[in-house]
């Protein structure tokens, strides 16, 4: 989908892949947080914004969606919507793909949460960092809502009787 962002892109190693032949769960926790960390370079939280702000981001809540089994070798490729944000958090939303391909893989929800690492503690972001954060937001705001945002962990209500 055009306007999302390409916040990561790899092969999947045999060392990532478990007995059933497939990437292992949390090896696409990891993936997802690669592209955290591709996020925060094109908001300029990369190690010169961080060195120069003090700031970091924590992820505080993380919601995985596992669509389809990812074989080893396969090139894929994480992109990144932006879903929304205020003073001290930026909630996103990251889909696994075959590189240059749409079939989704897997959906990633996070909510992130700006730190300074003097502390640590919350903190807004830094004025520039904000500003790329709200000209992403109006970039991403007419794009349609994923399908597994928003999403909880929850059994079927049981019918009395």
């Amino acid at each position: 989908m055009t306007g999302l962002l390409i916040t990561w892109r790899g092969t999947v190693l045999p060392e990532w892949v478990d007995y059933n032949g497939h990437l292992r769960d949390a090896y696409y926790l990891l993936l997802f947080s690669y592209a955290t960390d591709g996020l925060m370079d094109q908001i300029g939280l990369d190690e010169a914004g961080r060195k120069a702000t003090g700031h970091s981001i924590f992820t505080v809540e993380a919601h995985i969606n596992y669509v389809q089994e990812v074989k080893v070798g396969v090139a894929v490729e994480v992109r990144t919507q932006m879903l929304g944000h205020d003073g001290k958090r930026l909630q996103v939303y990251h889909s696994l793909h075959p590189a240059n391909s749409q079939p989704l893989l897997a959906g990633n929800e996070q909510m992130l949460l700006n730190v300074d690492m003097n502390g640590p503690f919350s903190t807004p972001f830094a004025p520039a960092v904000h500003e790329k954060l709200g000209a992403l937001m109006a970039q991403h705001q007419s794009l349609p809502k994923p399908e597994y945002a928003g999403r909880s962990i929850a059994l079927p209500a049981q019918r009395a009787g």
